[in-house]
């Protein structure tokens, strides 16, 4: 099993940034492809950014590029989501995600464990 739990999230005026993090637990963490994913109100879940086991490979939705960055610390069984610039559509509930493969895939049905969420508001 994995836990996963997130923070970070908050209020926030357009052309803000929050970071987010999401710690994880139990089975072998640094070699889990890593995923944020989100949900705005009334909309489908979808794919905002994923790393690989060895943060070598990124990966983003085309709306965050150039303002979303992930990273992760395997030390500290941490992935992070750097979010500069953000807009009011970036507004979502956001989830972390993982499985046991080192490679990335943008599929939600794909990730078996799934964070509680941290919510994310951003103002005009």
């Amino acid at each position: 099993q994995v836990q996963l739990v997130e923070s970070g999230g908050g209020l926030v005026q357009a052309g803000g940034s929050l970071r987010l993090s999401c710690a994880a637990s139990g089975r072998t963490f640094s070699r889990n492809a890593m995923v944020w994913f989100r949900q705005p109100p009334g909309k489908a879940r979808e794919f905002v950014a994923g790393i690989s086991w060895s943060g070598g490979t990124t990966d983003y939705a085309d709306s965050v590029k150039g303002r979303f960055t992930i990273s992760r610390d395997n030390a500290k069984n941490t992935v992070y989501l750097q979010m500069n610039n953000l807009k009011p559509e970036d507004t979502a509930l956001y989830y972390c995600a993982t499985r046991i493969t080192q490679y990335i895939s943008t599929r939600r049905d794909e990730y078996p464990y799934w964070g509680q969420g941290t919510q994310v508001t951003v103002s005009s």
